[in-house]
């Protein structure tokens, strides 16, 4: 029964365009904040920290990692206590405070240790406002729109990475819920759906190519998301456990990790590489960045609709398949095939290519998720409890992702020593190459000719 007593402003804080954007916003901020620093990190420990040349490279990775590696063992939580609560709002503004206090730290900070506690408080921020701020969104849009949505944030925040690396160089330079108010308005629920369960679940294949084998799978898949036994203690206290038994989950997640990799290789490397082969500042370091994050920024909202439209498995194929090549051609500039400005611009052109994949492979990890687990919790009615379980996901899906962050550029660091920034990338190539071919036979379910050869 709705209630009388309306809280302060409900009509605009429960609108739809005003939550994705509050939700953009915090979003934007945490990746500002640590793209921020990405291209000052190796300037900041040599200058500031006077740490010898030859482990600056170890630093910048590990002092990357750190932020990731706190994520990860705080994003689970997050989710956890998220599903738990009768609001996101509260752990949301939470984990904006702590990055505030983290970015002063990171301000003043003269010494190894206090550089690294700062790192960590910002991946503990992280981890909160990215697993609720990905869970506010499900609540508000449903999964049926949950691509573009998520493709449009991406690309706003974006910005966020593009303009962050450029304004810390320069700095350093030249300074040294919707679900909610439903409660309390009828009028809103009858009005917008507000529950990821309200939607229908996805559906990435046409009717128009079905056959008559396929109008028997309807049945058969939502009988295999049935859980039957009697769920133990854990499977309990973390109930999304039980749809890890599904592949596409696992997938999902894992393309989340390597997505993450691939960022956190770029974050760890352009800054040095461009030192090294440029004599760039760290002004110049950051303006490369430009080339990297423009096509995202552009592509993002593209990329998300098509997945939207077409399914998950295209856009997981075709973006890491792309990957492949765009990471080899990296190499180019380093080997030397043209000079000066020259060089320089074949190397914007290289990161430019590389964006373009970046903007494909944004999205499908998340609604893919989204999607395994909504068709869960359809066909486990009460067994998730009331909130469902969107923030669990939400929690596991940042832990991949900061896992990869964390992996990223110590694996990156460490191979840019012993074999070359060209063969590094190379390996990288090898991983996105793998992850589009496992991503062909899991992602969306199984391909249609697997499917009609059995």
């Amino acid at each position: 029964m709705a209630s009388d007593k309306h809280p302060w402003g409900l009509r605009w804080r429960s609108n739809t365009l005003f939550i994705i954007s509050t939700v953009a916003i915090g979003l934007f901020t945490d990746l500002f904040l640590y793209g921020l620093v990405v291209p000052v990190l190796p300037f900041m420990l040599r200058n500031r920290l006077a740490t010898p040349e030859d482990e600056i490279q170890s630093y910048v990775s590990n002092l990357l990692a750190a932020y990731a590696g706190a994520s990860v063992v705080f994003s689970v939580p997050a989710g956890w206590i998220a599903d738990r609560t009768n609001s996101r709002q509260a752990p949301f503004l939470c984990g904006l405070a702590a990055l505030l206090v983290a970015t002063i730290m990171l301000a003043v900070g003269r010494s190894i240790a206090v550089l690294v506690v700062a790192r960590v408080l910002q991946g503990v921020s992280a981890a909160v406002v990215w697993t609720i701020g990905l869970a506010m969104v499900l609540d508000t849009v449903g999964p049926e729109h949950l691509g573009k949505v998520i493709g449009s944030i991406f690309s706003f925040i974006s910005i966020g990475e593009l303009m962050a690396p450029v304004i810390g160089g320069v700095l350093y330079e030249k300074t040294g819920c919707k679900k909610t108010a439903a409660k309390y308005d009828e009028s809103l629920r009858q009005n917008g759906q507000t529950n990821p369960r309200d939607f229908g679940t996805r559906d990435d294949e046409s009717e128009q190519d079905l056959t008559e084998e396929d109008a028997l799978l309807p049945r058969k898949q939502e009988e295999s998301y049935k859980i039957t036994g009697e769920p133990n203690k854990l499977v309990r206290a973390l109930p999304i456990l039980v749809c890890f038994n599904n592949p596409r989950l696992v997938m999902a997640l894992t393309l989340a990790f390597v997505q993450a990799s691939l960022l956190a290789m770029y974050d760890a490397t352009i800054p040095t590489e461009a030192q090294s082969l440029f004599q760039f500042t760290s002004l110049k370091a950051g303006l490369l960045f430009i080339a990297l994050d423009v096509p995202y920024l552009i592509l993002g909202p593209v990329a998300g609709w098509a997945v939207d439209r077409y399914g998950t498995k295209p856009a997981a194929v075709i973006g890491f398949g792309l990957m492949v090549p765009v990471l080899v051609l990296l190499r180019l500039p380093a080997d030397g095939l043209l000079t000066g400005s020259k060089n320089v611009v074949l190397y914007c052109a290289m990161l430019a290519l590389n964006g373009i994949g970046l903007a494909i492979i944004g999205s499908p990890s998340v609604v893919e998720a989204s999607d395994v687990v909504q068709k869960y919790d359809k066909a486990n009615p009460g067994f998730f409890g009331g909130n469902g379980l969107y923030a669990q996901l939400y929690g596991f899906n940042s832990l991949f992702f900061c896992a990869g962050l964390t992996v990223g550029p110590i694996v990156a660091g460490a191979l840019k020593d012993s074999v070359g920034y060209g063969n590094m990338n190379l390996v990288f190539a090898v991983l996105s190459g793998i992850t589009a071919v496992l991503s062909f036979f899991i992602i969306g379910g199984k391909p249609k000719v697997a499917r009609r050869s059995r």
